[in-house]
């Protein structure tokens, strides 16, 4: 019988610790009902005790979703497992992940502790959230560099103390598959009450070994994969979810462990999460990379006709790439529209179906054809987030020979607010006529024009990323008209802004 693999999704803790990969409440919200739909076992929410958003993040999606356990993260501390707790109690199923360094250099140097002030806070701790929730994660923080003595007694420890689930993270992406495979194995056969819990992998990707770290880690008896989608994380990311699964089911033969992972939901998870980071995946990317299933070479091509399976070892449609083939245009009815986002699996309500069928009528008047990609920016575009700001309208002056001006036009609390400004282009003009609006000065980090589709009146998508006070706010908008995107998204940037702890 095949044993069955627990799949733990951090991209909304680990992932968003990546710089630049910050999401607001609705957005994390969306991504953690993405993966219920993927079919993760266990979603790491975030760390509630590292701010009051990020506490409410956790609340807020440890209260929207119904199969899967929600995980907070928490120091080995009191405080933070108190905090973790409230924050995750009314999830259906709650867990609490506490950690704590273990290597003699992390003790050494951060933690200023000894092995024995360690193994008794650990224990401690564990004991404490037990009180609390019955799902109880230990994590020896830099395990690949920990004493193996030292990790056996304090992994024991913990599992006396009540733990159900141990984590052997490679925290500096350091170990290689053979050494790790080595690791797993020895705490399975050091450590006497191993066999009543999961054991738990978390590696990240410095040299590039994350996957094949993480799936070592299951030949040598691991029952918990901890990953990211795209393989987002601090530094070099974590192990990509996409690949770690995708290797399971292709390679049954060398792995023969199942999982719950509905891989038609890859692709899509993949691009959500895209869209909402603004981290794109480079072409070559494994399994979700736009090259993955393309063949240029001409050996290539014609070994695709004659058997797809000389080239290909995996199907587009096994990771969700099939192409629904109804097309949309502008005498499509809303019917029709209706049908289409029911068969491509948007759950939407009356209200957001009606905001994005008025957007849909407006794009098929500009577009012959309007595609499965415009459809998806106009959904993730009208997502509904508090508007301290609404743009009501602007107006655009430019041309070579004259300098460009923009007025901007909007509504805050009833009341419409204008400026307007000169800029080197219509975009700067635009942004900066905002910036005398709200009275905000941001650092612009990331400004980013991608085509939705191929075309002369393709779709302008459009990703921003603002500074203010070392946090990024970001927005995204797509338009066949660049300068409205780049204000739109300017805009969202902003009200993401305000929206943060309640700012006004």
């Amino acid at each position: 019988m095949e044993k069955m693999i627990k799949i733990f999704d951090t991209t909304l803790r680990d992932g968003e610790q990546s710089p630049g990969c910050s999401m607001n409440i609705e957005e994390k919200i969306e991504i953690a009902k993405q993966l219920e739909k993927l079919g993760v076992d266990i979603i790491e929410a975030g760390f509630p005790a590292s701010s009051i958003g990020d506490f409410n993040s956790v609340k807020a999606i440890a209260e929207s979703v119904t199969n899967i356990s929600v995980a907070g993260l928490a120091r080995a501390l009191k405080s933070d497992i108190d905090t973790t707790w409230e924050a995750i109690k009314n999830a259906k199923r709650p867990r609490i992940h506490t950690f704590i360094a273990t290597s003699d250099i992390h003790m050494k140097y951060k933690l200023k502790k000894t092995p024995e002030e360690v193994y008794k806070q650990a224990i401690e701790m564990v004991r404490y959230a037990k009180t609390k929730c019955k799902d109880i994660e230990f994590s020896a923080e830099d395990a690949t560099r920990t004493r193996p003595e030292f990790l056996y007694r304090i992994v024991e420890g913990v599992i006396e103390a009540g733990a159900t689930v141990i984590n052997i993270p490679d925290t500096v992406g350091y170990t290689s598959p053979e050494e790790f495979y080595k690791i797993i194995k020895g705490v399975r056969e050091n450590v006497k009450n191993i066999d009543t819990i999961d054991i738990s992998v978390h590696c990240h990707n410095d040299l590039g070994l994350a996957v094949a770290n993480s799936l070592a880690a299951v030949k040598a008896g691991a029952t918990q994969v901890e990953c990211t989608i795209n393989g987002i994380g601090e530094r070099a990311g974590n192990a990509a979810l996409e690949e770690v699964v995708m290797a399971m089911r292709v390679r049954k033969d060398i792995y023969p462990r199942k999982n719950k992972i509905n891989t038609e939901e890859i692709y899509k998870t993949s691009q959500l999460v895209t869209r909402i980071t603004g981290v794109e995946v480079q072409p070559n990317k494994a399994v979700v990379g736009e090259n993955a299933f393309a063949h240029e070479s001409g050996i290539h091509q014609h070994g695709m006709l004659e058997n797809k399976e000389t080239y290909e070892i995996m199907t587009p449609e096994s990771i969700g790439l099939s192409k629904n083939k109804m097309v949309l245009g502008k005498h499509s009815g809303k019917h029709a529209f209706e049908s289409y986002l029911e068969e491509c699996g948007y759950e939407l309500d009356k209200k957001e179906i009606e905001e994005i069928f008025v957007r849909f009528k407006e794009l098929a008047d500009k577009k012959k054809d309007v595609s499965p990609e415009d459809i998806e920016a106009l959904i993730d575009d009208t997502k509904i987030i508090e508007k301290t700001y609404t743009l009501k309208r602007y107006t655009v002056n430019t041309g070579n020979t004259i300098t460009p001006i923009v007025s901007i036009n909007v509504e805050k609390d009833g009341k419409i607010i204008e400026n307007v400004a000169i800029g080197d282009g219509p975009v700067d003009a635009a942004f900066k006529a905002i910036d005398k609006i709200v009275n905000v000065k941001f650092e612009l980090k990331k400004y980013v024009i991608k085509a939705v589709t191929g075309g002369s009146d393709a779709q302008g998508e459009v990703f921003i990323r603002l500074e203010k006070g070392e946090k990024y706010y970001n927005g995204r908008y797509a338009s066949t008209d660049i300068v409205e995107s780049s204000i739109m998204a300017y805009m969202g940037a902003i009200n993401n802004y305000f929206n943060e702890e309640g700012r006004k």
